[in-house]
């Protein structure tokens, strides 16, 4: 049978830095062997030995340095100029409370499927501050075509008009509109429905995802990123969003109910460049983004997908091994990550360990967890649950100031698809915890299942965020302790 191209890809990356720390190795032995002959022989000859020996190692390393200045140089560098996040209307808030009465009004839910909904809410980290869109606020929800765009109105233009406050440019200046929504695609496009509203030029490339889940934004990163490799001295926007009047579940379906109960309002809005210019003002540099793909293998296909239940009702099941298939999916773009960016001593001691692993005859179930915060020093992970949050965690080996970000994003804002992420960071920039020089990894998980890393540089320090971002009223109120 063939092997898959993305293992491949880590087998390839697995012999390359063998190879390397072979080459390493073999350099250090002769330069040990040649410094015990020369000063053990104390001859000329020897001399003339060990300074060549010396000389081969230097130019070792001086073609190692060029080797990876000259494929930095070659690309182009991409930066995040700014960022917006939607602050949802405080007439949208839905406390648990709430919820639980307007879903008993529904006459739609049975008593289990009601008492199961409020178990969801009540275990997955989020707190009474949530926000639904106004039609679901009806008895029972609007999930009309007309209120599907009313919500998506309501969600992409303040963001975008924010963030056109922010950088202060012109929606004339935009030379590529990358909108990403799993769960709705009208016709015309939600990216064109943006282009109408504000006069766009008649040469802007528009894209519309569809259907890519919690890791769609990083998906519109890079597709951002392929573009300004080819388009220079161009702005790109990237728009993460989802709607939830198309995607509300009126059944009893257990496996489809969770929708309803993590899925909350927010959109997000991100301005790249790749002009030179734009450094010195920028928030942030593009340092590295990875995208493995797992949907080949059934377990992870099958583990979340849209389909009907027995009476034809529409939602989005979650099988009981999903949490298993989202970890295989985390678990392979964090091996194929970890090569690119950890340094040469991490990257030996799990090559070290992948050996003695398989050729120990020992079942040693101990797993080697790499010291990513040797690289990266802020962590913006998927709100899909305080469980969740908590399991990848402990698998990266992260500590509370790590994940509080997540944690008080769940808790606040809830689960919003792809652009909690931005969320995330909107916290750490409040707190002004992001430095120049640190480095952000963000990772989303979607249907599919798919992994997608995006991996920021800061580029300037991170100050007077606190009031103009969305958590302008509440981040002194954050974090919550022992909730």
């Amino acid at each position: 049978m063939e092997a898959h191209p993305c293992a491949k890809l880590v087998k390839q990356q697995l012999l390359q830095t063998l190879y390397n720390v072979l080459n390493v190795l073999s350099l250090l032995i002769v330069i040990s062997t040649e410094c015990y002959l020369a000063f053990k022989a104390r001859t000329p000859i020897s001399y003339l030995f060990f300074i060549s020996s010396i000389l081969v190692l230097v130019l070792f390393f001086i073609f190692k340095y060029l080797n990876n200045f000259n494929s930095c140089s070659n690309s182009q560098p991409i930066y995040l100029v700014d960022f917006s996040c939607l602050k949802p209307p405080h007439t949208c808030r839905v406390p648990t409370s709430s919820f639980i009465e307007h879903a008993t009004l529904y006459e739609v839910f049975n008593q289990d499927s009601i008492n199961f909904m409020e178990k969801c809410i009540k275990f997955s980290g989020q707190g009474e501050e949530t926000c639904v869109p106004p039609s679901l606020h009806y008895i029972p929800p609007k999930d009309s075509h007309q209120d599907a765009i009313s919500e998506a109105q309501l969600l992409l233009f303040p963001v975008i008009d924010d963030l056109l406050s922010k950088t202060q440019i012109s929606p004339l200046d935009i030379d590529i509109l990358i909108l990403n929504c799993s769960s709705f695609s009208p016709s015309p496009s939600l990216s064109s429905i943006i282009i109408n509203k504000y006069s766009m030029r008649s040469d802007i490339k528009s894209f519309n995802i569809s259907g890519m889940g919690c890791s769609a934004g990083a998906i519109g990163i890079n597709i951002a990123q392929n573009l300004l490799k080819v388009h220079k001295s161009c702005y790109a926007v990237v728009i993460s969003a989802e709607i939830l009047s198309s995607a509300w579940y009126m059944g009893n379906d257990k496996s489809k109910l969770p929708l309803n109960c993590m899925f909350r309002m927010g959109s997000s809005a991100v301005l790249l460049t790749n002009k030179k210019e734009s450094k010195n003002t920028s928030k942030y540099k593009l340092f590295k983004l990875v995208r493995t793909q797992r949907a080949f293998d059934d377990k992870c296909f099958y583990a979340a997908m849209r389909q009907e239940d027995s009476k034809g009702f529409n939602g989005f099941n979650v099988n009981r091994d999903s949490f298993g298939a989202f970890s295989n999916t985390l678990r392979s773009n964090i091996e194929v990550l970890g090569r690119v960016i950890l340094p040469t001593k991490e990257m030996i001691r799990y090559v070290l360990w992948t050996l003695r692993k398989r050729f120990s005859r020992a079942d040693d179930k101990h797993t080697y967890v790499p010291d990513f915060m040797s690289v990266i020093q802020h962590f913006c992970i998927p709100t899909s649950g305080k469980s969740v949050v908590l399991e990848v965690g402990k698998g990266l080996n992260l500590g509370e100031r790590e994940l509080e970000p997540t944690l008080m994003t769940l808790k606040r804002f809830g689960n919003q698809s792809a652009s909690s992420l931005w969320y995330v960071l909107a916290y750490m920039e409040a707190k002004e915890r992001v430095k120049k020089g640190d480095k952000v990894w963000q990772v989303g998980i979607g249907s599919g299942f798919k992994c997608n890393s995006a991996v920021w540089e800061c580029l300037r320090p991170i100050q007077n965020e606190l009031l103009r971002g969305p958590w302008s009223d509440s981040i002194n109120r954050y974090p919550v302790i022992n909730d």
